[in-house]
């Protein structure tokens, strides 16, 4: 297992619960509301400062606090989404090997620099291997076989009585499968992602052995914007499956 940091303020900030302070009715009445005592108090001025200040406030308090520890361990985790977390682990400690093999000077400032942000895609990989896992469970709750079973032969059902309780019955079955597929096709792309940012993972680190073999620090920019691409992809993959997986939370598959 590996020991892994909290996140960073802006991956703190860029969450379903920020985004919904932020637009919230109520903090814009907030923010209104104490404009208007500013103003009434002490001018425009003084009213914009109070309002802004209102409600950077509650969006502030909307952001999650650090907490303690997470473990990395893919062996909680089912194949393949153990698999995918268990290979960035890999990546992670050959680019390790190459950093601490590499001669000291700017060459290794640059590496150990880009390690940091691999360390971040490791995190991310767990994140996302988590909340799929956690998809493809609520998925099973729904017993979609069942649900599309009940779905046919309640549709023959309708054609013969087309009461409005079996209309009724009809349309809770087919929300239901639309919920599963709907389910299905976010797991399934999940996971292909997931894949391919693995591999490209995997290609970043062994670009980093023949650059630090070469001694080339110029191209390590290059590596650079490569390696924060795909961090940035993987965290918004992660932050797609976390909103995918509030919303499933609240029809209470998960």
């Amino acid at each position: 297992m590996t020991a892994i940091e909290d996140r960073s303020l802006r991956d703190r900030f860029f969450t379903p619960a920020v985004s919904r302070a932020i637009t919230a009715p109520s903090s814009l009445l907030l923010l209104g509301g104490a404009a208007a005592v500013g103003i009434v108090a002490g001018g425009p001025v003084i009213g914009a400062v109070l309002g802004v200040g209102a409600y950077a406030g509650k969006v502030w308090r909307a952001i999650p606090r650090r907490g303690r520890a997470e473990q990395i361990d893919p062996r909680s985790l089912r194949s393949p989404w153990r698999d995918y977390v268990h290979e960035t682990q890999i990546a992670q400690a050959r680019y390790r090997r190459v950093v601490e093999q590499a001669q000291e000077g700017p060459l290794t400032d640059r590496l150990e620099q880009i390690g940091e942000r691999i360390g971040d895609g490791v995190r991310q990989a767990w994140g996302i291997a988590k909340r799929g896992q956690a998809l493809e469970d609520g998925l099973h709750q729904l017993e979609v076989n069942q649900a599309q079973r009940e779905l046919k032969r309640t549709l023959e059902e309708v054609q013969r009585h087309p009461t409005p309780s079996n209309r009724q019955r009809l349309e809770s079955l087919q929300s239901q499968v639309a919920t599963a597929q709907r389910l299905q096709r976010v797991t399934t792309d999940a996971s292909e992602r997931l894949r391919l940012l693995d591999a490209r993972l995997d290609e970043a680190v062994a670009r980093a052995v023949e650059l630090s073999l070469s001694g080339d620090t110029g191209q390590l920019s290059g590596l650079g914007s490569d390696v924060d691409s795909l961090v940035g992809e993987m965290e918004a993959l992660r932050q797609a499956l976390e909103e995918t997986g509030g919303t499933t939370a609240q029809m209470g598959v998960t």
